[in-house]
């Protein structure tokens, strides 16, 4: 079994955009992201944070991506859904698109079909909310979603910004979540998120920073995230094939 960290709730889930290069300045939705139902303000801000994370040609071809967060260490073949995770003692080599993989405990390949079965979900649980935290700018326009402009809200930080709302349909681990986005005026970047367990929930569970955005390769990611920053963050456009390889 996989720890998790305390107070950490496994959060949605949603489609990553088509790998396909878009070309300069494009950046069109995911198939069943809720365009009719998004407004107009929000679509055009989601757009500006793509072009100012290094835009979405960019991002596609951003091949395979590592990071580290809440001492859990990931590498991510955005390309062919291969996954690495290193948690605790417990070794996880998967791909997140058919759940099918291998786990090792303390050096010792898991034999049993059930006790590997369930570590293999939570791997996948793990991925889900571990990714996002790490590139949810990216994936504003995703399967699923709904996008609402909330007006112009300071961050606690005093900056000011456009605030984004982000709900969910059928999509993910939780999709009965909602987040809020501070989009920063001048810069374009997030600089700010907060989490609601439930859409209908006044007040978020928590509110964090987005800072300290740093080039990688041809994108930009936040490393900064209050309590839990992010750490080791290493992309690459070529395949690694020994990072999924068996121990």
């Amino acid at each position: 079994m996989i720890s998790r960290v305390a107070g950490i709730s496994v959060f949605v889930a949603v489609l990553f955009c088509s790998m396909r290069p878009c070309g300069a300045g494009a950046n069109p939705p995911a198939p069943g992201f809720d365009a009719s139902g998004s407004d107009a303000k929000a679509m055009e801000l989601a757009d500006r944070t793509m072009e100012a994370m290094g835009g979405r040609a960019a991002w596609d071809g951003t091949r395979v991506i590592g990071w580290t967060i809440f001492k859990r260490n990931h590498v991510w073949d955005k390309w062919t859904g291969d996954y690495r995770l290193e948690a605790d003692s417990t070794l996880v080599i998967m791909n997140i698109n058919t759940q099918q993989g291998r786990v090792w405990e303390k050096g010792a390949e898991v034999t049993d079909p059930a006790k590997r079965d369930e570590t293999l979900h939570e791997a996948m649980s793990i991925w889900i909310n571990d990714s996002y935290w790490l590139v949810m700018p990216y994936k504003l326009k995703d399967t699923g979603v709904t996008l609402k402009y909330m007006g112009e809200r300071e961050t606690q930080d005093g900056r000011p910004a456009d605030a984004i709302q982000l709900t969910f349909a059928g999509v993910g681990d939780t999709p009965e979540n909602k987040y809020m986005v501070w989009i920063d005026r001048e810069s374009d970047f997030v600089t700010q998120w907060a989490y609601y367990e439930k859409a209908t929930d006044a007040e978020p569970k928590f509110t964090r920073p987005w800072t300290a955005w740093t080039l990688y390769g041809d994108i930009k990611i936040a490393m900064g995230r209050g309590r839990f920053d992010v750490t080791d963050v290493r992309v690459s456009k070529a395949a690694d094939a020994a990072s999924f390889a068996a121990p």
